[in-house]
């Protein structure tokens, strides 16, 4: 699963740099909404706990593969990435649509919700 997950972080980084590039260019200030703090502790995040992942979990050449404690941290904040970015993601969304369309952001919302059992376990 790193090959992919690194994958997904190398777009979100190129998104990240379009988003960056784009606000200098428009002379607007960063890192100013819940959506964006929460993007940035995502990528952050999830970066590390993918190098943890590589350098100690890793199937071939991990230094501690077998540690079961590693392996429960690093499930369990994935895990908690997974719901930073899920939050960044909605806070977007509510940055876009505004605070009165609750009904579009409650249907942008419920497949998260019931997808989580099944993404989280």
């Amino acid at each position: 699963h790193g090959i992919i997950a690194w994958a997904g972080m190398l777009s979100s980084y190129a998104g990240f740099y379009v988003i960056y590039t784009n606000k200098n260019s428009m002379g607007k200030d960063h890192y100013t909404t819940l959506h964006s703090k929460a993007g940035l502790a995502a990528l952050v995040g999830s970066t590390m706990l993918g190098m943890a992942g590589g350098v100690f979990l890793h199937p071939d050449f991990g230094i501690d593969k077998q540690n079961g404690l590693i392996r429960a941290g690093h499930k369990w904040a994935a895990r908690g990435m997974l719901g930073v970015a899920w939050l960044a993601t909605l806070s977007g969304l509510q940055t876009l649509i505004g605070e009165e369309d609750v009904k579009g952001l409650v249907m942008f919302a419920a497949p998260l919700v019931l997808a989580a059992p099944f993404t989280l376990l």
